[in-house]
């Protein structure tokens, strides 16, 4: 399956498996979602089960804690991350805090599905990735799959959590493989355009990260698709990196970072948000504080630029191979494995 089909797949599956699951945005009903996630699940479910909303994201995340308190499993669809703002309050002020501000007489079970990242070239509006907005937030779970396996089990575990889940979806990942990269091909993505996908019921716990590629020269931690462009920047080096997908940002699984650190004295954070405190600097600061015995370089971020997403310079603004494998590099700076993978770096446009 497609990441699409993954997600589709996983509604599908628990819309069978529990009538209290509902789906609904703008869109996602007669026409199936402006990225298909959800198409043809009214025309099988009803109109009361699949629906479309009016344009407004305050109001959408409204109704969703008001029927996640009375007993259903709603899964709200924002079209874009990029138009989540309207509905920022009620996801902090409400969704968030409903269970400690009832004393658990009341708990919100509900899922808020966006698309995130660029890739598209939708400029400023469509290619945010606002995901520090939420794991900032005390009583959310924040998710963010890297390939399809991983987004339907995923998926069906944020459903069945008993507290509201924010579950952001790369849509650069969404339909296969993609071009654009000026400083090297993906071969590495091309790899997973389509994932194996059981077609049954099974879920990811949340909270667990994985390790995608394993080495000991310097661990790489990252998250949706910049977990694709962390293998791309390794191929054709000799770096043995310890490549970990957290699959799962809020909550953290932060014994496999530490495992991998400790073991491997260096430390690369990737992540296509913007630099200035995006999520790759809580990362950064838990390295330090639980590995810095074990540090021999200073931790590297690589991230997108601090401006809104730029359309005519999106394959600059995005963090491409060529600039992780040059941060990599300065954390193995002095080493004649450094000095082998600089050899092979062609320079690209990303500094």
């Amino acid at each position: 399956m497609t990441m699409i089909e993954a997600i589709r797949d996983a509604i599908d599956t628990m819309m069978a498996r529990d009538q209290r699951v509902v789906v609904f945005g703008e869109d996602v009903g007669y026409f199936g979602g402006v990225f298909r996630c959800t198409d043809g699940l009214q025309e099988k479910y009803g109109a009361s089960r699949v629906f479309d909303t009016p344009i407004n994201e305050s109001g959408i995340i409204g109704v969703a804690v008001g029927m996640a308190s009375y007993g259903l499993r709603p899964i709200a669809e924002i079209q874009f991350a990029d138009y989540v703002y309207p509905g920022y309050d009620q996801i902090v002020s409400e969704a968030a805090r409903l269970r400690h501000r009832s004393a658990g007489d009341f708990t919100a079970p509900m899922v808020v599905r966006m698309p995130c990242g660029g890739g598209i070239f939708g400029g400023q509006t469509h290619s945010q990735s606002p995901e520090a907005l939420f794991t900032h937030v005390a009583g959310l779970k924040t998710v963010m799959p890297s390939n399809p396996y991983d987004a339907k089990g995923l998926l069906i575990a944020a459903i069945e959590d008993p507290d509201p889940v924010i579950f952001f979806e790369p849509k650069r990942l969404y339909n296969g493989p993609f071009d654009g990269y000026h400083d090297r091909p993906l071969t590495a993505w091309k790899q997973h355009p389509k994932g194996a996908v059981p077609e049954d019921y099974y879920s990811i716990e949340l909270g667990k990260a994985e390790l995608v590629s394993e080495g000991d020269d310097v661990t790489i931690i990252a998250y949706g698709t910049l977990v694709h462009v962390a293998l791309a920047a390794l191929e054709g080096t000799n770096i043995s990196a310890d490549v970990i997908d957290l699959r799962t940002l809020v909550p953290l699984d932060l014994a496999a970072i530490e495992a991998s650190v400790q073991k491997t004295g260096r430390c690369v954070i990737a992540h296509e948000a913007t630099y200035t405190n995006g999520y790759g600097a809580e990362l950064a600061a838990l390295v330090q504080e639980t590995c810095f015995y074990h540090l021999e370089a200073p931790i590297e971020r690589v991230t997108g630029w601090d401006t809104p997403y730029p359309h005519a310079q999106e394959w600059d603004y995005f963090p491409g191979p060529a600039r992780l494998e040059k941060a990599i590099c300065r954390v193995l700076e002095g080493t004649a494995l450094a000095e082998g993978a600089a050899a092979q770096a062609n320079g690209g446009a990303n500094q």
